[in-house]
């Protein structure tokens, strides 16, 4: 069993088929002022100590004097990325083009160095037009690619995980890059809070009027390392772009295989908030969708900021080795994170004990693990037990289940007298919810594991789906150290009630379960007051990056302005979910976790008088991404249309689609 680094020490770390370079776009070019500025950077020298390319392209323009940043001093030489040892030896023919957009990026670093904040987000401006011109095509790309027919009400997760969280991020940043182009710092207009433990945090959503009617009664919050000031907070932020001249190499980004925003956005993410270029190796799962992405991010391909490729794990190997990579990102497993560091077999344990790992380059990661889902014990209603098991289905069953962010462990109390009540419910909808193929890489052959693990696995809708309700006497072990990331729910039993319940359950979660990237808690309005204080002294004690409370841990992963990423503490040696955040668009420093608050009915019982008395307000039905709603594709597409074209008239007819879920 691996040890659980939610009670490691917590050390500060940096965020985290035949390849070929992606084609070079003519959409959306530089204006013509940007365009002199490109031009000069191309010619301009790195800053940084890096060698330069061994051949340059005949083309390229002879060098001439690069600005000095603005703030900050220079930052201190770097050494060269040593390449690990034993790495692939492709074919020339797969290898020349990996080289050759290495050659163009560094280029293009020298570009992206020379470029004033201002420039960088009217980037992000056209990039946006060039995502909004392709939305469609990506939502039916990836739907079809998971096998979802046309009109499938479930082809709103590719639309609300694709495009619409793409175009909200490049918004959201955009925004920070003008407040910092203006001498702003980006939270300036921020409300920043005191959190429990001596903690700073900052309220990132809404931070728009349309965020509160689109997304009613739905919170997020950012909280900040213990004994981070709020002067810092708002001096630090801006990472990279506060020395924007300060360029950091080359990265690579090991795309994700099961959301294909997940690479998109970790590639925006290492632009800005580390100044590094970016070499993109799409998941072979993601290889459709190549095409597409080159028309969506030609701003940054044309100018030598983003390559992206294909191939399996040998160009990914040889990648990570090559010396002019200096940094590494993944999403994954972390089994693939460990073959990466220190390699495989017996060699790969003695590396690790000797701490000799073969990647001698940074790596940030995220790498999923085992969520669970507490449901803390109240008086709920028939109409409360049936939407929330209808949530919790959502939270194992959206995407098949393929999500490092799926809700796989639901904890109740043994002595919930509705306990019974519950798990009817929650049985019932997750047998009941629209039935679709499994089909992410060896997932059928995880759920097989499962159900060898436990022969009380109940299988449903046509072997889809695996429900596993443990008893008191039954080992649980491979539940909590096993992320199946397929559609395998499991139920355990804690004992006791109201604060007892909520601080044992914490305890279960970081102790027992495997990882520390998202919790879920669900809980009623009523006895969230009732337990007031000792409610949230208990979530500052749950050591996961994201918390939901009374939504899913997915809301945080599509909300630009919160972070997402494990819980601080991990290192490479015991990296379980992994090291360092990504989608931080207030390019926020020093960061622990993000917590986001949601409604615990949806409209119309969301407005009855108990919930306003309670605080728990909220016009919005049921969300469009729960694996129920009949809607969701519709609304989900409408939602992204008034992100692109900002029609009002549109928006209406979506809200009233929305009501029919």
């Amino acid at each position: 069993m691996p040890t659980n680094p939610k009670t490691a020490a917590s050390t500060p770390a940096e965020p985290k088929g035949t390849p070929k370079a992606a084609p070079k776009a003519s959409a959306a070019r530089a204006s013509s002022a940007d365009t002199a500025a490109v031009n000069a950077a191309k010619a301009a020298p790195k800053s940084r100590t890096k060698a330069a390319p061994k051949s340059t392209p005949a083309s390229a323009p002879k060098p001439a004097s690069k600005p000095a940043a603005k703030t900050a001093p220079k930052a201190a030489p770097r050494k060269k990325a040593v390449a690990a040892p034993a790495a692939p030896v492709l074919p020339e023919a797969v290898r020349a083009p990996l080289d050759a957009a290495i050659t163009e990026l560094a280029i293009g670093e020298r570009t992206w160095g020379a470029l004033t904040v201002g420039q960088r987000a009217r980037l992000l401006d056209r990039l946006h037009d060039t995502v909004a011109a392709e939305a469609a095509e990506w939502a039916d790309t990836a739907s079809t690619s998971k096998l979802l027919p046309a009109g499938d009400p479930l082809r709103g997760e590719e639309w609300l995980a694709g495009p619409y969280g793409t175009l909200t991020a490049l918004s959201a940043y955009a925004d920070s890059l003008r407040a910092l182009d203006h001498g702003k710092s980006p939270v300036a207009d921020l409300t920043l809070r005191h959190a429990p433990g001596g903690r700073v945090r900052a309220d990132v959503f809404p931070t728009a009027a349309i965020d509160g009617v689109l997304l009613s009664g739905f919170t997020g919050e950012v909280w900040m390392r213990p004994g981070v000031t709020e002067a810092q907070v708002r001096s630090r932020a801006g990472l990279g772009q506060l020395t924007p001249t300060q360029t950091g190499g080359i990265g690579l980004v090991l795309g994700a295989g099961n959301v294909p925003s997940i690479p998109i956005l970790d590639t925006i993410y290492e632009l800005l908030a580390f100044n590094r270029v970016v070499l993109l190796k799409l998941n072979p799962t993601q290889d459709v969708l190549l095409p597409v992405f080159s028309r969506a991010f030609a701003p940054l391909i044309d100018l030598g900021l983003l390559r992206i490729v294909t191939g399996a794990g040998d160009v990914g190997g040889y990648l990570t080795g090559h010396p002019d990579i200096a940094h590494v990102h993944i999403t994954g497993s972390a089994v693939t994170h460990d073959a990466i560091v220190w390699g495989v077999g017996a060699e790969a344990e003695k590396r690790k004990r000797e701490h000799k790992p073969l990647l001698t380059k940074p790596i940030s990661s995220e790498l999923g693990g085992v969520s669970p889902i507490i449901v803390v014990p109240g008086r709920w209603s028939k109409a409360d037990l049936r939407y929330q098991a209808e949530h919790i289905a959502t939270m194992r069953l959206q995407n098949s289940g393929h999500n490092c962010i799926a809700g796989q462990v639901v904890v109740l109390s043994a002595d919930w007298p509705q306990r019974a009540d519950f798990v009817a419910a929650l049985r019932k909808a997750y047998a009941g919810a629209p039935q679709r193929p499994v089909w992410y890489p060896n997932a059928k052959k995880k759920m097989a594991d499962a159900a060898a693990a436990y022969p009380v696995a109940e299988s449903m809708a046509d072997g889809t789906r695996l429900f596993i309700d443990l008893g008191p006497d039954d080992d649980a072990t491979v539940m909590e150290q096993t992320e199946f990331f397929s559609p395998v729910l499991g139920v355990v039993e804690l004992p006791g009630t109201g604060q007892v319940f909520v601080d044992a359950a914490v305890d279960y979660a970081n102790e027992k379960l495997v990882g520390t990237l998202g919790a879920n808690v669900l809980i009623d309005p009523k006895t969230r007051r009732k337990l007031g204080e000792g409610f949230e002294a208990a979530i500052e004690r749950l050591h996961y990056g994201a918390i939901a409370i009374n939504a899913w841990t997915a809301f945080a992963f599509l909300t630009p302005t919160c972070t997402w990423g494990a819980f601080p503490g991990a290192t490479i040696e015991n990296v379980t979910s992994g090291i360092g955040v990504v989608h931080n668009a207030f390019l926020l420093d020093d960061v622990e976790r993000s917590i986001v608050r949601g409604p615990f009915r949806p409209f119309p019982r969301a407005a009855s008088p108990s919930s306003l008395i309670a605080g728990d307000f909220s016009v919005l039905p049921t969300p469009p991404w729960f694996v129920t709603s009949r809607t969701g594709a519709q609304v989900s597409e409408g939602f992204t249309d008034f992100r692109i074209k900002k029609n009002p008239v549109g928006l209406l007819g979506t809200l009233v689609a929305a009501f029919r879920a």
